[in-house]
């Protein structure tokens, strides 16, 4: 299969810079004050729908990887981890009385995810409680076509685990790797031998699990082409359905556990990109679709249908096949998508506990996304799925003339035609196989937030 990308060395290092990964639009920068009684008008506001996803942070991990750039708590404390699914508990009830009373149309929920963290830091019967809960709220369901997903830490899980997880519902995982490299993984402080990983997704196909993915991370510290050459053949070898390859972002003021990773140990903004063309080169060859940015599938996945079908769907977790879906985040830090709003709930423990003690929603910060907002989100959405805009279609949505109401992004957008990024006419603009490592660049054309340079976000390469 063609992967239908070009790395142009000059190009990337000339645009490259600080971009935002618009999981989100606009992105998390621009939360500010909202509180509990914004989100529950937004609620309100909503015709009656399709059910949501769900989302739920489970923060705590027994050990810091010092790569990390999540919410995350560093404990093994039983008790401190039991309290929290007590909180996650009634967090739950919240929105399921919040959201039933409003959109009690029977509906099921077809997509909800475990993320962390560490979710397996739960109990099997912490996350069983969990799953009855959200059934009795939400309305699970046994349905093949269900995408209900774990992330894991392989370290964590044993056969038995794996087949616990299943029986409750869980049908798709996701196994953190990062590098199979010794000598990396003393750097980042994750000793983890391929082994493990090799028995746990042995023991998830046991189970059942319909899809089982790998997480990969380029430009650690102490990676090369040749050991991340090794890493990329013995993940092919484990064959998994999807491998998503994250950029490492070094921001060791943001992120304190990074300050352990030296400089000197991290590769250069060359052999970066090198490791990222290697990484797309082998495993295109190995069969894999390209979905974009750093999401692969086979060809049969979920995931690679969506991305030929145009259906795919930026949120917070990266692309997802449930375009259109509203999305309640639940836990702390989690962020919701609701109608025209962004909610986040508290991002320290304490105080997320804290607004579940008093009976309220944990929201802390959000936004109510203006008209332009919109419009926006929808033009940069097209672009990160499916590689195109077309003019007509987004501005008859929203009720603009587009080529007008845009004119400013004008001769932005021919800089990107002459450098041969995308294809540009009266209709709309198509991303090149040369544009395609830098979506995120082409993107930001329409971005009226984002200030080029500014460094408040993770490299494009």
């Amino acid at each position: 299969m063609t992967k239908d990308i070009i790395f142009d060395t000059e190009l990337i290092q000339r645009y490259g810079g600080s971009v935002p990964r618009y999981t989100s639009y606009p992105t998390a920068l621009q939360f500010e004050g909202f509180g509990e009684a914004d989100l529950r008008a937004a609620v309100q506001r909503l015709q009656p729908q399709t059910a949501p996803s769900l989302y739920l942070h489970v923060p705590f991990c027994a050990e810091p990887c010092f790569y990390c750039a999540c919410t995350r708590v560093i404990s093994r404390q039983s008790e401190r981890i039991a309290q929290y699914a007590e909180h996650l508990l009634r967090e739950i009830a919240q929105w399921g009385a919040l959201w039933g009373a409003r959109h009690a149309d029977g509906a099921s929920c077809q997509q909800l995810h475990f993320g962390g963290g560490t979710p397996t830091s739960f109990t099997d019967e912490q996350l069983a409680a969990l799953m009855q809960a959200l059934d009795r709220h939400f309305g699970l369901n046994r349905e093949a076509a269900r995408e209900y997903s774990i992330e894991i830490d392989p370290r964590t899980v044993n056969t038995a685990r794996l087949q616990a997880l299943a029986d409750i519902g869980l049908n798709r995982v996701s196994f953190g790797v990062q590098d199979f490299e010794p000598t990396v993984q003393e750097a980042i402080n994750r000793h983890q031998p391929a082994e493990v990983t090799r028995q746990a997704m042995d023991g998830a196909r046991r189970a059942g699990f319909a899809s089982v993915a790998v997480d990969l991370i380029y430009g650690l510290p102490r990676q090369n082409q040749e050991s991340f050459a090794r890493t990329l053949q013995q993940v092919i070898a484990l064959a998994p359905d999807r491998v998503a390859i994250y950029a490492y972002a070094h921001m060791p003021k943001q992120f304190a556990a990074q300050k352990q990773i030296a400089l000197a140990d991290l590769p250069s903004p060359a052999q970066r990109l090198e490791l990222l063309r290697q990484s797309v080169d082998t495993l295109c060859a190995a069969g894999y679709q390209y979905i974009g940015m750093d999401h692969f599938a086979q060809p049969d996945d979920d995931l690679a249908r969506a991305a030929r079908a145009g259906t795919l769907q930026r949120n917070f977790q990266g692309y997802s096949t449930h375009a259109g879906r509203d999305l309640i985040g639940m836990g702390m830090s989690a962020i919701s998508r609701i109608g025209d709003v962004y909610a986040q709930n508290a991002k320290t423990l304490k105080d997320y506990e804290a607004r579940i003690d008093a009976g309220h929603l944990a929201v802390d910060r959000g936004l109510h996304l203006s008209a332009d907002d919109q419009l926006r989100r929808e033009v940069i959405e097209n672009i990160m799925c499916q590689g195109r805009l077309r003019y007509e279609a987004v501005g008859s949505a929203h009720g603009v003339d587009f080529s007008r109401y845009f004119a400013d992004c004008e001769p932005a957008l021919q800089a990107l035609r002459e450098d041969g990024l995308i294809q540009l006419d009266a209709q709309g603009l198509q991303v090149t196989p040369r544009g395609r490592p830098l979506v995120r660049n082409i993107a930001r054309v329409f971005d009226r937030y984002s200030v080029p340079g500014s460094g408040r976000h993770s490299a494009a390469i």
